[in-house]
């Protein structure tokens, strides 16, 4: 868990004797509920909300090094944390660590995981796709049940997809720029065909080609 602040324990402390419980605090502070008792029990002690001195080695970055380093990852969040230690040079007159990179990330809310994958997206292909849904807002069941549903997903034959992460805040999976855009088509490969509809289903169908396009040698089977 991360310490309070200066401000942030005189406002819980100022709460508390508002005649808020310590139950209810923690969450306004993203904090575990032993903090506030701690911090009460240090205030009817001392009389002071300042915090007591602690061991341990300094931190070796400083707060806007720390606004620097989130930052960098919300504007390129495919960054590595090792190539933003590599570029931040802390109060120990040296590069920083990586964890330390990554430990000021987490604590801005940032995590470090595998990018959705999606289509490569023009501005043309978001409006069709935006005016499509809009214009089926209102179908009911009866609607529905004349569509047939179709989907494919490509398996790569000749190379690895290769793995990528990325460093995104809860919620993002699929804003714009933590998104990989890939080409379907791409790449030797088999494609794997089917759809669904109305109480039926249809494939699953197998194009087997080494075409980078489909319909240049493909073969199709059941």
């Amino acid at each position: 868990m991360p310490r309070l602040t200066s401000a942030e324990r005189e406002r819980a402390i100022g709460r508390l004797e508002a005649g808020d419980t310590p139950e209810a605090v923690p969450a306004t502070f993203q904090c575990h509920i032993s903090t506030i008792y701690r911090l009460l029990q240090w205030f009817v002690i001392t009389g002071s909300t300042t915090d007591a001195e602690r061991s341990g080695r300094p931190r070796v970055t400083t707060p806007r090094q720390d606004r620097h380093i989130f930052r960098s990852h919300v504007t390129h969040p495919f960054r590595t944390a090792a190539e933003t230690a590599r570029t931040v040079i802390g109060t120990h007159q040296a590069p920083i660590s990586r964890q330390t990179a990554s430990r000021r990330l987490r604590f801005r809310g940032l995590r470090n995981c595998r990018p959705a994958r999606g289509p490569v997206l023009t501005v043309r292909h978001r409006q069709a796709r935006l005016l499509w849904a809009q214009g089926h807002l209102n179908w009911n069941n009866v609607c529905w049940q004349n569509v047939l549903f179709s989907d494919e997903s490509r398996f790569c034959i000749d190379h690895a997809d290769g793995r990528v992460r990325v460093w995104r805040r809860s919620g993002y999976r699929y804003a714009d720029n933590c998104v990989v855009e890939n080409n379907a088509w791409g790449g030797h490969s088999l494609m794997l065909w089917g759809a669904i509809g109305h109480n039926q289903v249809l494939g699953p169908v197998i194009f087997q080609g080494l075409g980078p396009g489909p319909g240049k040698g493909v073969t199709a089977q059941r």
